[in-house]
This record gives structure tokens, C-alpha cells and sequence, in this order.
């Protein structure tokens, strides 16, 4: 074996995690490969655009874009605000209406099933359907429907799958967390209120779980807000920043784990 094979753990965080795609361009530009990929909702969706086939270069460009309307088709609040009609179409015509195997880097996708409080990787099947099932916040995206389950937000039970990329074959593991909770946010809506309570709840999984990864990073986007799409250049400046910050320890053990193989 000439290198280990790399997976990159993309965790959850709304509008922080668009600090993925600044993860992504360095490590590209610093030639460490990615063999696979595994996202909970926001780094599913990300995830899934570049394990596509998107090129970075395009991300970004459509990060700039990227607008709360998009995935805003109201509905009559049963189970959620949020449909997911439109943000599962728009996926899908950016993942080229591919299905998760025929991906140019295998991809899994991370829910939890509202009935059985399971957590469920999604390994094949249309693209759309699964990043739209792993994106969908309690209280704000109606459930979806995926093989007579009704499935939630990935973060719900699993906010940085490592342990999932390392079962998809993943022998060295960067794992990206960017769904940090922030005190004294402001509140003044019912979105506020669910998606404050999501982000506290999920800041305590993470503390109380350790992360099996050869390389955490922890962009610093903390300032950020979670729910409002603005400011995307500097979340992803962030992502850009600490991954410098961590590249000559990336590329160190890498090194060892090589050296460590070869013998």
C-alpha cells in the first residue's frame, strides 16, 4: 500500500458548514487525496455536491449564490415549517441527478429515524432524497420519507461521522466540526428557539463523545450564525484557515501512518 486511504467527516452546522468548502480547497491544493465522505446535513449536502462531481472552484462560486429562499417552500406546520421540496430539487440537479453509487467519490449519508431513534446510513439510492432526509431539522423540515422510515437530521445522533466514513474503508479519517454554540444569541422567533435548542444539544453530543479521528478541525465560526445564509465568504475563509493551521500535522502523520505500514 503506497498511502492510506482518506475520509473526510463532514459534520453538521447549518450555515457554518459552508467552512467545508474552504476544508476541501486546501486540502486539494495540497495534494492529500479524498477517498470518501461521510456528511451530516450541512456536510451532506456539501458532501454530496462535491462527491458528485462539482469542482470546488464551482462550490464556490455557488456558495456565493446560495440563498435561505431556496429551500423556503412553506407549508401548513404539521410536522415542520419547511417542505423540502425545493432544496431536494435543487440538490438534485447539482449532484446531476446521480444516485449515491454512482458518485465520482463514494459518498454516506447520515439521518436518524424518528420512530426507532436509530441512527441511518444511507449508501446508495437518489442523491436528493438522502441529503434532503439527513438536512431535516426537527420543527422546521417536515420528516422525510425514505423506505417506509420517517427520517430526521443526521446531527441528531451522529454530528461528525467518523465512525461511518472508517466503515466505508477509510484508514486515515480528517473529521470537520463547525457546529459550535454560541451563549447570548438572539432569539426572536420560533426558527430562533428550534434551531438555538438544536445547536446546544448538539455542542453536548460532541462533548460527551470522543471523536475517533486522525485530524480534527474545528474552523472557528463560532461568530457565525447557524440559521442565516450571510457572511458565507468568511465561513469559508475559516475552513480555508484552520486547515493551513493543521496541514503540516496532516501531512506529518501521514507520513507515520505510511512509515508505520510499510514495515
Amino acid at each position: 500500500m503506497t498511502r492510506p486511504k482518506i475520509g473526510l467527516a463532514l459534520g453538521s452546522g447549518g450555515a457554518r458548514g459552508f467552512s467545508h468548502l474552504g476544508v476541501i480547497k486546501k486540502l486539494e491544493e495540497n495534494n492529500i487525496p479524498i477517498d470518501y465522505i461521510s456528511g451530516s446535513s450541512m456536510g451532506a449536502l456539501l458532501g454530496a455536491l462535491y462527491g458528485a462531481g462539482q469542482s470546488i472552484d464551482h462550490l464556490y462560486q455557488l456558495s456565493k449564490h446560495f440563498k435561505r429562499k431556496y429551500f423556503l417552500d412553506v407549508t401548513v406546520p404539521k410536522m415542520g415549517f419547511i417542505q423540502g421540496e425545493r432544496i431536494k430539487e435543487y440538490v438534485r440537479i447539482f449532484t446531476y441527478g446521480k444516485r449515491l453509487e454512482d458518485f465520482n467519490i463514494p459518498v454516506t449519508i447520515i439521518a436518524t429515524d424518528l420512530k426507532t431513534g436509530e441512527k441511518v446510513i444511507i449508501k446508495e439510492g437518489d442523491a436528493a432524497d438522502a441529503v434532503r432526509a439527513s438536512i431535516s431539522i426537527p420543527g422546521i423540515f417536515v420528516p422525510a420519507e425514505w423506505n417506509g422510515r420517517m427520517l430526521i437530521d443526521g446531527g441528531v445522533l451522529d454530528r461528525v461521522p467518523v465512525s461511518s466514513v472508517r466503515e466505508q474503508g477509510a484508514d486515515f479519517v480528517i473529521a470537520v466540526d463547525c457546529a459550535h454554540y454560541k451563549p447570548d444569541t438572539e432569539v426572536s422567533s420560533i426558527y430562533d428557539v428550534i434551531m438555538q435548542s438544536f445547536d446546544i444539544m448538539q455542542d453536548e453530543i460532541v462533548k460527551n463523545r470522543v471523536t475517533d479521528a486522525d485530524i480534527l478541525l474545528r474552523p472557528n465560526v463560532s461568530r457565525f450564525s447557524s440559521r442565516a445564509f450571510t457572511n458565507i465568504n468568511e465561513v469559508i475563509d475559516e475552513g480555508e484557515k484552520e486547515t493551513l493551521k493543521q496541514m503540516q500535522d496532516i501531512k506529518l502523520k501521514l507520513k507515520q501512518w505510511k512509515g508505520n505500514n510499510l514495515k
